[in-house]
């Protein structure tokens, strides 16, 4: 099943994603070798700066998602002032469809 991060960083925390980033970027790369990853960006405010993510990763349910989720370098940083986890069904341009 699949599982979207809608993920709000804590405003004023740009740098602590930028800090953060490259750890980041290397537990997605990760999750992205496993075949847990299945697409990852950043929102972008009206400056083009990011202010949050989205995730979406294939979990066997919520639980192994939150622990996903929970595991981020990103999460751990006390980057984000909020996180949705949702289910996701990827209808439109899956590769996998």
């Amino acid at each position: 099943m699949l599982f979207a991060f809608v993920c709000k960083d804590k405003p004023g925390y740009l740098n602590v994603r930028m800090e953060t980033r490259p750890a980041h970027l290397e537990y997605l790369n990760k999750l992205n070798a496993e075949g847990t990853l299945k697409m990852a960006g950043p929102f972008l405010d009206t400056e083009g700066k990011p202010n949050g993510s989205l995730v979406v990763v294939k979990a066997e349910n919520v639980e192994a998602a939150v622990a996903i989720a929970d595991a981020d370098p990103y999460t751990k940083a006390g980057l984000f002032e909020s996180v949705e986890i949702k289910p996701f069904n990827w209808v439109f341009n899956n590769p996998e469809a």
